[in-house]
């Protein structure tokens, strides 16, 4: 892929998706446009397809019809991939076989203000993935796709199964370091406050099946 600059906006152009060939569409003629710096909100009920059109953002899974564009091109590069996404399960995104500092150092090197700001103790790093809480995990996980290659972030539900105190730590360090590089947000959430509270737009998806 083309090496492009933090200017670029990502789309996506048509978008529909569903998971076998006859079954219900999950998604159908989605159009969505991130700017650099913008923060967009999802919202919508259970079974709106806020999760499966973050995957598709972040190129874990390929629509079955229209595209995801960065920079007005497919969206298929290679290596570290521009467009990062947390979910709200952080064990399953960790090799429970590795220390969290080899999970945290393999994406990129944070220096120690950022690791402080994230409320990540030096100590943790030589600790297994079963060792830490959900809410020191999910710090992990989220300070991982921060590095300097990240244009845009996919935040799904990255905060609700943390305790208050800590949801507004880890949204105040990942608006703060947006707000500083010009990253893109997409914030997946059922929480309206929150929406309204980091994000600057507001996308809703209907329930297309009506089930």
């Amino acid at each position: 892929m083309q090496n492009k600059g933090i200017g670029q906006v990502l789309e996506a152009k048509d978008v529909s998706f569903r998971y076998q060939k006859n079954s219900p569409w999950v998604l159908k003629g989605v159009n969505l446009t991130v700017g650099p710096g913008e923060r967009v909100a999802l919202v919508g009920p259970s079974g709106s397809g806020k999760s499966t059109l973050s995957r598709i953002l972040a190129g874990y899974e390929k629509p079955c019809q229209g595209e995801v564009l960065w920079g007005g091109e497919p969206f298929e590069g290679s290596g570290y991939c521009p467009v990062q996404m947390v979910g709200q399960h952080p064990e399953q995104a960790v090799n429970p076989r590795w220390k969290m500092g080899k999970i945290l150092t393999e994406c990129w090197e944070p220096d120690e203000g950022l690791l402080q700001r994230m409320g990540i103790e030096q100590a943790w790093m030589g600790r297994w993935p079963i060792e830490l809480s959900g809410g020191e995990l999910q710090r992990f996980c989220i300070l991982r796709v921060l590095g300097p290659g990240t244009k845009f972030l996919v935040c799904d539900e990255i905060s609700a199964m943390l305790d208050a105190v800590t949801q507004a730590q880890v949204w105040q360090v990942v608006l703060e370091e947006a707000r500083r590089r010009g990253m893109g947000i997409v914030a997946v959430t059922h929480n309206m406050a929150l929406a309204k509270r980091v994000c600057s737009r507001i996308v809703e998806l209907p329930k297309i099946n009506g089930i």
